[in-house]
C-alpha cells in the first residue's frame, strides 16, 4: 500500500490520520461523558487533564491532516448522483470544521475558568481569553453541543459509508478501511 493517495485508494498516512483521528475522537468524547463517575475530586482532575491533552492531540493531527490532504491526492469519486456528492462534500467540510472547532472551545472553555491548560504534563499553553465565569457555563455548552452535532454528522456519515457498501456495492468505503482494496468494479457482478 502506497504512503500517498491515488485515483483508486486513500493511500496509508490519510489512512491513518483518518481512523486515529476518529478513534481518538470516539473515545474522548466517551471519556468526557463518563468523567462525572470519578471515584475522587483528584481522580476527576486527572481524568479531565488527560481529556483535555486527548483533546489537544486531535487539534494537532487534524491539522497535520489538513496538510497532507492538502498536498496529497485523493480517489476520484464513485458514479453518485449530484446530491449525494454535494451532500458528502458538506458534510467532509462539517467534520473538518468541528473537528477543529470541538477542541478550540474546549480550549476557550479552559481559558475563561481561568485553569492552566498542559499537554500531557509537558507542557502549558497559552489561555485563548481571560478569566470570565459569566462566560464559563455558556462555553461549557457551546463544547457540549459542538460534540452533539459531530455525532449527528458522524452518524450521517457512517450511515452513507455503510449505505455504498451494503447496497451500491461500491468501493467508498473499501478504499478507506485499513487494510481494504478497492476492486475493479466494486461487487457488481
Amino acid at each position: 500500500m502506497s504512503l500517498r493517495s491515488n485515483e483508486r485508494q486513500w493511500g496509508s498516512v490519510a489512512k491513518f490520520f483518518h481512523w486515529t483521528i476518529a478513534l481518538a475522537i470516539l473515545g474522548n468524547g466517551t471519556f468526557g461523558l463518563l468523567m462525572d463517575l470519578a471515584h475522587s475530586p483528584m481522580q476527576k482532575i486527572n481524568w479531565l487533564a488527560l481529556h483535555k491533552s486527548i483533546g489537544l492531540t486531535v487539534l494537532a493531527l487534524v491539522l497535520l491532516r489538513v496538510l497532507w490532504r492538502w498536498r496529497d491526492g485523493r480517489p476520484r469519486e464513485e458514479a453518485a448522483p449530484r446530491w449525494q456528492q454535494w451532500s458528502a462534500r458538506i458534510v467532509h467540510a462539517l467534520l473538518y470544521l468541528l473537528i477543529v472547532a470541538i477542541p478550540l472551545s474546549g480550549w476557550w472553555f479552559n481559558s475563561v475558568t481561568g485553569k492552566p491548560l498542559q499537554w500531557f504534563k509537558q507542557f502549558n499553553l497559552p489561555a485563548l481569553a481571560a478569566k470570565n465565569d459569566e462566560l464559563r457555563h455558556f462555553a461549557h455548552g457551546v463544547h457540549e453541543y459542538l460534540f452533539w452535532f459531530l455525532i449527528l454528522l458522524l452518524v450521517a456519515h457512517v450511515g452513507a459509508a455503510l449505505k455504498h457498501h451494503v447496497f451500491d456495492h461500491d468501493n467508498v468505503l473499501r478504499r478507506m478501511l485499513p487494510f481494504g482494496r478497492p476492486t475493479s468494479r466494486g461487487d457488481r457482478s
